[in-house]
């Protein structure tokens, strides 16, 4: 390098020592020997200038290649240590994320296990407040609930005795609740495992609940048919028994009508249904010929049938209240003309015994064998429906007669195809229904101590209860009451934060078809019709809740109890709960 300089400095100098010589004019003249001295030089000049232009080009071509070396090999050195580091870094960079993504799914994970181990403990701490109940004041409601569930529960079950159930009660929540923690404590496991998860490796805790461990606490209940204590209804063909029934509404006929049969079983005798004229029109609500195809012979006879064999000189040889006070049969003049009216005649109302509707008491089969046999052809007894005889054979599912059926006083088969339809189109097989009575309600309830008349944002938190434990989707309500109170109703039910729908059956339309069968026989529009569809829809849903005192609510236990769709999780509306405000009487 340093030979090169000195080369460049000396070439240069020289050119420049050439182009700075001045012509001179006073010798242009000059001699020839001069003239080709000049000339030799300018040629010699020439000459030393193109060898020094070869050097000078060859000389740079050299120093550009080391110039270009010198530029680029630390540049090169450079990119290659820098995409070295970028490699470097950039792994580092997508491990830190990559163990940033576990170490955050670890923290999200651990969040929602401290999350579900904290519900767990408030849920541990619940059951163990439930267990001793006096040790907590807060569990005085629970303690309510239970005992009534012990008084209330023969409209829905069958056991021989109270406290048995109150007991197994107690014990179904209890294996409920802890079958609610090993399940929430699965939960907890797989989400701490979640995180661990890979396309290759599946962790997942194990399943004991679904291992032959499952339980489902709103199961159906089991009926005892077998073991049923029942008797043969063997009537004579020339005795009849008349019912009279009058008091209340079609629920508390229905029920007045399947006590007259156990007293025509025990009286020997065939059970005369009431004519539509003096009654219900109960031909469009029941199967009366259901009942003789059960119990396989002719038992009971609708008023025609029986008019038409007495040659329509119907005659009622003893008139035999049940009751004799406050008024004997429920019987009073207006009833005594329209049944005279219907070409009946009758002697006078008797009574074999003091006894008061508002007092009824406990009365044996033999009682009522002593006081009511009669060697007359047609009797009367009226009114039954308050009567308490051998309440557990009556309460049992099926009832206290012996027959091939599930049960002798159910709807008829339009109104039951009708229900299913209504149940497949809006409802499915998972429903809840309630019957939310309201109409001419409050004052009933608060004569009552305690009153059974709740709030509505009371009743909606006991009806979300419900749904939770039940799981299901949807609740078909049957209700008087005003479009105020079920839109209120339906805006407080919320389970999980979202809305449970209320389903109402709708007015007939040509449109929907579901109800079809009721308008091709001319009974759709009837209000004892679509009472019993009510019902029939009540009494084929997965849980009921219904209202207590209510003899509506009673029919469908009793049918959910002979159909054996009853659940451990039926229940009336805030059963064992006082309302938190009760209005004062007038």
């Amino acid at each position: 390098m340093d030979r090169d300089s000195s080369d460049e400095e000396d070439d240069r100098h020289t050119l420049i020592e050439q182009n700075d010589r001045k012509p001179n004019h006073h010798h242009n003249h000059s001699s020839p020997q001069r003239r080709s001295t000049s000339t030799f030089h300018i040629e010699e000049t020439e000459s030393f200038g193109g060898s020094i232009r070869r050097r000078f080009f060859r000389n740079f071509n050299k120093r550009y290649y080391y110039y270009l070396l010198a530029i680029f090999l630390p540049l090169l050195i450079v990119v290659i240590i820098f995409s070295a580091d970028i490699r470097n870094m950039f792994s580092a960079n997508l491990s830190a994320l990559r163990l940033d993504s576990v170490s955050d799914r670890m923290r999200e994970a651990e969040l929602q296990a401290l999350y579900l181990l904290g519900q767990q403990q408030l849920s541990l701490l619940s059951l163990l407040n439930q267990s001793f109940p006096f040790h907590n004041n807060n569990s005085n409601t629970l303690s309510n609930s239970n005992s009534n569930t012990s008084v209330n529960s023969n409209a829905s079950f069958e056991f021989n005795n109270l406290e048995e159930q109150g007991l197994r009660f107690k014990i179904e929540d209890l294996r409920s609740a802890l079958l609610k923690q090993i399940s929430l404590n699965k939960q907890i496991q797989q989400v701490l495992l979640s995180p661990h998860e890979s396309a290759n490796v599946n962790v997942s805790a194990p399943d004991f609940v679904g291992s032959g461990f499952g339980y489902d606490r709103c199961r159906k209940v089991e009926s005892r048919f077998s073991d049923r204590k029942t008797i043969d209804w063997k009537p004579r063909s020339d005795k009849f028994l008349f019912a009279i029934c009058l008091s209340g509404q079609m629920s508390n006929h229905l029920i007045c009508l399947e006590k007259h049969m156990f007293f025509a079983a025990l009286l020997n005798r065939v059970l005369v249904m009431p004519s539509s004229k003096f009654d219900f029109q109960y031909s469009r609500v029941l199967d009366i010929e259901h009942i003789n195809h059960c119990l396989g012979r002719k038992v009971v006879v609708t008023f025609e049938e029986f008019a038409q064999m007495r040659k329509n000189h119907v005659h009622i040889d003893r008139f035999i209240c049940y009751f004799s006070s406050p008024v004997p049969c429920y019987v009073d003049e207006e009833h005594v003309k329209r049944l005279k009216g219907l070409g009946i005649s009758m002697g006078k109302l008797e009574s074999p015994w003091k006894e008061d509707v508002k007092k009824p008491s406990k009365k044996t089969v033999q009682d009522v064998q002593a006081k009511f046999t009669a060697n007359n052809d047609v009797i009367a007894i009226g009114d039954v429906f308050f009567a308490d005889v051998e309440k557990e054979w009556v309460l049992q599912p099926g009832g206290p007669l012996a027959h091939k059926c599930k049960t002798l006083i159910e709807p008829s088969r339009l109104i039951i195809l009708t229900a299913q339809r209504f149940i497949q189109t809006f409802l499915g097989k998972n429903f809840i229904a309630l019957h939310f009575r309201r109409h001419g309600f409050l004052k009933f309830c608060n004569v009552k101590k305690p009153s059974c008349f709740y709030p509505i944002p009371q009743a909606a938190d006991c009806i979300a209860r419900v749904v939770e434990r039940a799981n299901a989707p949807v609740m078909y309500l049957s209700t008087d009451a005003a479009e105020s109170e079920t839109d209120l109703l339906q805006s407080l039910i919320l389970v999980n934060g979202k809305a449970v729908p209320l389903v109402k059956r709708p007015s007939h339309t040509s449109v929907e078809k579901w109800d079809a069968l009721l308008s091709r026989h001319g009974i759709e529009g009837d209000s004892q019709v679509e009472a019993m569809l009510d019902k029939t829809i009540c009494a084929m849903s997965s849980v009921f809740i219904g209202a207590s005192g209510s003899t509506f609510t009673e029919d469908i236990l009793r049918l959910r109890k002979d159909w054996e769709s009853a659940s451990l999780c039926d229940e009336y509306l805030c059963q064992g709960e006082l309302p938190n405000f009760i209005a004062e009487d007038e």
